[in-house]
Formats: structure tokens, C-alpha cells, sequence
């Protein structure tokens, strides 16, 4: 069968806020860590397990470049974007308790942000769920309007995953960072594809998933901050203490190795892929305005992912 009849197959496959497939420098990066170099990044008394430690140590470097961190060990592996969601919010609020009950999200979140939420809910804790405008914008002077002494985290995520619009994360960084309340940033579909700066966006915690920029599923990270202010998180997962003790477990090193790969790629690719992408994004849209009657824009026009693209068209029922 042609490589022709092959695809014809298969439909086009188009959101890549669900996944992307992996990039294959990303794949050629992590072969060697399935066979070669096997060893156990934890266990660096003999040469394969020192091996397998210095490859993570590099990918931590390559991931904390990719958001401008000053520390690579302020990057905490997971399995992924909903482990260091739960571990950012259930590890601050277990470690902040005597400090206050508050926490301020959104209810556009991920449900790996708000189901978290729903529990500490359960256990007394005051969840404000800040709205969003019609382009899906949480307004920064609610934030700060929803601060009390109580408050010890805000949670906004940096880019929505569905309409793609990009949240003012700067500005509520600023003033999470001015009201001394701890800031984390579901930046799962930012990361990669915009530019995220930890420093300048004031940020202490963001969370990030390597299958969402060419690199391979079951991977994320969690970046803490380690100094001014030095976040501190109570562990969710025991035993053997790995991660700064913050997150115990054998490391995936092959998927460490790929996100590692994919966050080099990202950060000397990301202008021009996205420049190439807007203008995709851009006839499209252009395209689909000319041929149907009605269609319109989900989201910000202007401020949104550089690939992302969310319509309404009338008439067209999504299945449940």
C-alpha cells in the first residue's frame, strides 16, 4: 500500500493542545536510555548509573534555559502536567496551612488545577474561583481584589488550552509577588511555544508536560522556586526521597532525556516556528470567514497561542 493510501486512511489530525507527536531529534536524543545507557539515575556509585544521572542533570539545564530559570535543580520530574499540578497545589497548601486557608484560581482551570481545589475544599479550605471575560481573560485587578491575609496561593494558568487565549501572567505575578502570596501557573500549553520568563513574570511554581512540545507522553516537570522567596512543598509521593525530596520514584530518563531535547529545540526554534504558525493560523481563519457564514472566533484575537485556532460555527453539534 502507498505511503498515499496510507494517510487517506486517517484523519487530518489537528489539536496538538491534546498532544504532539514527538519531534524525531527527541526520539534519536532518547533511544540510547532504552538500551545502551539503562542505568538507574539514583544508584551513580558505578558508571551506568552515574551515566543515566548526568543525562538527567543536562535535560534539567536544557528545561530551566527553555524558562529562564536560574537553578536547574528548581526543576522537580513527574509524570506529567496533572502530577505537578497536584503537587504544586496539595504540596503548598499541606506546607502553608498555619499561614492561611485561601486559595484564588480561575474557573476556566484545568480540572488538574480545580479538581485539587474541589478536594482541599472538602477539608475546609476557602477556594475564590475568579470569572473570565468573553475572551476568556481573568482581569488582574480581581485577583487582586480576592487577596486576603489568608491567602497563601494564586493558580492562573498561563494559556488556555482550548481557546488559547494567553492570561496577563506578569501582572498577577506582580501582584501576587507585592502582597508576599505564593504564585503558580498551570503553563502547560505555553510552555514551548511562547516565551515564559520565571523572573521577569514573577512566578514561583509552574507546571509543564513534555507531550505538549514534541517530546514524549507520561513526562513533565514542576519548576520550584529556590530562592526569594524559597517555596517549599511537602512531598505527595514517599520513598527514597528523589527530587529534592519533593517527589520520590525511579526517574524516566529516556522521557527525561526527550523533554530535555524538546525544551532545546522549543527555545532556539520557538520564534520562527511560531511566526510560521500565526500565518498558518491566520489564512485559515481568513479562509474559514470566507466560506462560512456565521463562523466566529473563540477567544482573544489577538492575544492567544500562535497555534491555536477555536471556532463556533453554527448549526455544528460536538459530540458529547
Amino acid at each position: 500500500m502507498s505511503n498515499h493510501d496510507t494517510r487517506s486512511r486517517h484523519p487530518i489530525y489537528m489539536d496538538h493542545h491534546a498532544t504532539t507527536p514527538v519531534d524525531s531529534r527527541v526520539l534519536e536524543a532518547m533511544l540510547p536510555y532504552f538500551t545502551q545507557c539503562f542505568g538507574n539515575a539514583a544508584s551513580i556509585d558505578h558508571e551506568y548509573g552515574g551515566e543515566a544521572f548526568q543525562a538527567v542533570e543536562n535535560a534539567r539545564r536544557q528545561i530551566a534555559q527553555l524558562i529562564d530559570a536560574k537553578y536547574p535543580d528548581e526543576i522537580v520530574f513527574t509524570s506529567g502536567a496533572t502530577e505537578a499540578d497536584n503537587l504544586a497545589i496539595l504540596g503548598v497548601t499541606e506546607q502553608y496551612a498555619s499561614k492561611g486557608k485561601h486559595i484564588i484560581t480561575c474557573v476556566t482551570e484545568h480540572h488538574a488545577v480545580l479538581d485539587p481545589c474541589i478536594y482541599l475544599e472538602d477539608k475546609g479550605w476557602q477556594i475564590t474561583r475568579l470569572p473570565v471575560d468573553q475572551y476568556g481573560l481573568v482581569d488582574p485587578d480581581a485577583v487582586q481584589r480576592a487577596i486576603t491575609p489568608q491567602t497563601v496561593l494564586i493558580s492562573i494558568m498561563a494559556a488556555n488550552n482550548e481557546i488559547g487565549t494567553i492570561a496577563p501572567i506578569a501582572e498577577i505575578g506582580k501582584i501576587a509577588r507585592q502582597h508576599e502570596v505564593l504564585f503558580h501557573t498551570d503553563a502547560t500549553q505555553a510552555v514551548g511555544h511562547i516565551p515564559i520568563n520565571i523572573e521577569t513574570m514573577n512566578i514561583d511554581i509552574l507546571s509543564m508536560s513534555a507531550h505538549k512540545f514534541y517530546g514524549p507522553k507520561g513526562i513533565g516537570a514542576l519548576y520550584v522556586r529556590k530562592l526569594q522567596p524559597r517555596v517549599k512543598l511537602v512531598s505527595q509521593m514517599h520513598g527514597g526521597g528523589h527530587e529534592r525530596g519533593m517527589r520520590s520514584g525511579t526517574l524516566n530518563v529516556p522521557g527525561i532525556v526527550g523533554m530535555g531535547k524538546a525544551a532545546e529545540i522549543a527555545r532556539i526554534e520557538m520564534k520562527t516556528e511560531g511566526q510560521r504558525l500565526s500565518e498558518l493560523r491566520d489564512r485559515f481563519w481568513e479562509g474559514l470567514q470566507a466560506n462560512i457564514e456565521g463562523v466566529q472566533l473563540n477567544g482573544h484575537p489577538t492575544q492567544r497561542l500562535p497555534h491555536n485556532l477555536s471556532v463556533f460555527i453554527p448549526g455544528v453539534k460536538v459530540r458529547p
